[in-house]
């Protein structure tokens, strides 16, 4: 029950960066407020890896990285719970 609580706030959580980072792309987006509350608590957490992967040009790859790093963070989360 708690692993399935556990892997749909995860799932969530990975909607709101994508939608965070297809919003990127479409600037006119960031003026309604869901986009801000999607930023607000996505941000944070993209930022952590924007500093230690800085954009090469316009393409950004610390989105990939943070997809990765979720991702094990959520195996990692259910297996201590299993």
């Amino acid at each position: 029950m708690l692993v399935n609580i556990v892997d749909i706030l995860f799932q969530v959580y990975t909607i709101m960066l994508f939608v965070r980072i297809i919003s990127s792309w479409v600037p006119e987006i960031q003026q309604y407020k869901f986009m801000h509350f999607i930023s607000f608590y996505t941000d944070p957490y993209l930022n952590m890896f924007r500093r230690v992967i800085p954009p090469l040009g316009m393409f950004d790859l610390s989105p990939i990285v943070a997809f990765f790093a979720l991702t094990l963070a959520k195996n990692f989360i259910k297996y201590l719970l299993v």
